[in-house]
């Protein structure tokens, strides 16, 4: 009966497993298009200058000769495209869609670099092309220039691409918002990004990076693994808590350190990062097979604990640029996020496991399983993460790297000091509130 009992529990826990293990993928470079452009706030108007790469508008066809555009029937059509870009690039006003009073607009070639500064490209966009200019069909650019009216330049603007939207992440908006009297922000976006506000409010800042945090931690297959081995050999909340204490204590310290700008630069780092992520699920997995003494683990975790915080960071660092003038809002709603995933998840896999545990005898056997195949899945992330960091130059050891090596060992020696504390705390309160229910009076 045991047998009969365990067998479909150790097949389910292993398909899950190998279905975690399929939708996992390293991290992947793309070809890519880029869209620069600015958005221009004045007392009574808000300018948008942009410029298309020709090759993203392919529906857009513009009269040829040979290879060569017919730059002397091209107006029409370049009339037409800007008419398009109006609707495909939304500007709003406080919740108002803007619509554009007036545009402008001519090609460019590839080697034009007038889309460095704002007053350059709305100068050369002012300037007809010479008639004898040579732009090739799919190369060079397509500058427009619109024009919108506003009712307040103190107003909170937002923006939305649709140039192109079966390009999806592929084809991004490079944009600065320049506000009055600021040295203005940059961000990138793209067609899936949706609506974003130039100059969010704080609590809009909040909101999104705390939405971020969750889809982070839920996307993030190998930060998830790591947490199933966390838990899979523990029962009860008091052997639980201690843990994932340890471990958000101890990745909130170096997320937050690596959005100052305070991790180890070069390219490296980042691959080291991933392969000792992938190296922590291995060894957690090992452990749980092999048996190691579980009232030490908050150690270990902690030790983890804070690799993962910088492989949290790489999420965080490229939408830093949606946090406006809220830096520490968006990063504390960062962490928030990721602690709501990692409860959520807890909250979904606690109950099921300490199920099982009734239902199941051979519970030590189902975690070995498990802990099989998670290892098994962290050895091949290990070994081809591992590949991409042996073929990454590594910077030679100077004085500056030695300071910052330094700064670093001692922050991370206060950061498990500081972790240990309150794993200790957490585990006393735990115990006091379990004799005070063995012992109510």
């Amino acid at each position: 009966m045991t047998r009969r009992r365990t067998r479909p529990f150790l097949l389910a826990l292993a398909g899950c497993a190998l279905l975690a293990a399929g939708l996992a993928r390293a991290h992947e470079f793309k070809l890519e298009s880029v869209m620069t452009g600015f958005v221009k706030v004045e007392p009574a108007e808000l300018h948008l200058v942009v410029r298309l790469p020709l090759h993203v508008i392919a529906t857009v066809k513009f009269p040829l000769s040979g290879r060569e555009i017919d730059l002397a029937h091209a107006d029409p059509v370049v009339e037409r495209a800007l008419t398009a870009l109006g609707g495909d690039i939304t500007l709003w006003e406080e919740g108002r869609p803007l619509v554009p009073s007036g545009a402008s607009g001519r090609l460019a070639l590839p080697s034009d670099r007038s889309f460095d500064r704002y007053e350059e490209a709305v100068a050369r966009i002012a300037r007809p092309l010479p008639p004898d200019t040579i732009i090739y069909a799919d190369q060079g650019y397509l500058d427009a220039h619109l024009t919108y009216p506003i009712a307040s330049p103190g107003s909170r603007f937002s923006i939305r691409t649709m140039v192109a939207p079966e390009l999806r992440d592929y084809l991004k908006l490079a944009v600065r918002y320049l506000p009055p009297g600021d040295p203005g922000r940059a961000m990138v976006i793209t067609s899936r990004s949706g609506r974003v506000s130039l100059d969010p409010a704080w609590y809009q800042a909040a909101g999104g990076f705390v939405a971020l945090g969750v889809a982070h931690i839920l996307g993030g297959i190998d930060h998830l693994l790591f947490l199933l081995c966390l838990v899979i050999p523990l029962a009860g909340l008091r052997r639980v808590l201690p843990i994932v204490t340890a471990f958000t204590a101890a990745h909130s310290f170096t997320l937050i350190g690596a959005a100052y700008g305070l991790s180890p630069g070069g390219p490296w780092f980042p691959p080291f990062v991933e392969t000792v992520i992938a190296a922590s699920i291995v060894y957690m997995a090992l452990e749980n097979i092999l048996g190691a003494d579980l009232r030490r683990r908050w150690m270990v975790t902690a030790l983890f604990g804070l690799v993962h915080g910088f492989g949290f960071s790489y999420g965080l660092r490229e939408n830093l640029q949606f946090a406006g003038r809220h830096l520490v809002v968006s990063l504390l709603s960062f962490n928030v996020g990721i602690e709501i995933g990692q409860i959520a998840v807890l909250a979904l896999l606690l109950p099921a496991l300490a199920l099982l545990r009734r239902i199941v005898r051979a519970e030590r056997a189902g975690v070995i399983v498990v802990s099989a195949i998670v290892a098994h899945t962290g050895w091949h992330w290990m070994i081809e993460r591992g590949e991409v960091l042996w073929r990454t130059p590594w910077p030679a050891l100077d004085a500056a790297g030695a300071a910052t090596l330094a700064r670093w060992v001692a922050g991370l020696l206060l950061a498990i000091g500081a972790v240990r504390l309150l794993a200790r705390r957490v585990g006393t309160i735990l115990a006091w509130v379990e004799r005070r229910r063995a012992n109510p009076e």
